[in-house]
């Protein structure tokens, strides 16, 4: 079995992973640029997704 490069982890990238959702969210519930707001369910979709294949990853 081989080694993971240490920065495709489950921790950290677990942790980014978390980070793209809140950005998502965040995006989605600021009242001030339209922008932001349109793409804020691709880049919680990415995070969400992103989150699901990385918890696959080992310790």
């Amino acid at each position: 079995m081989t080694t993971w490069p240490r920065w495709l982890r489950r921790g950290r990238m677990e942790m980014l992973a978390c980070a793209v959702i809140t950005l998502g969210l965040v995006m989605m519930l600021q009242p001030i640029a339209m922008a932001l707001f349109t793409w804020s369910f691709l880049t919680t979709l990415f995070g969400t997704l992103m989150f699901m294949v990385v918890s696959k990853f080992p310790e």
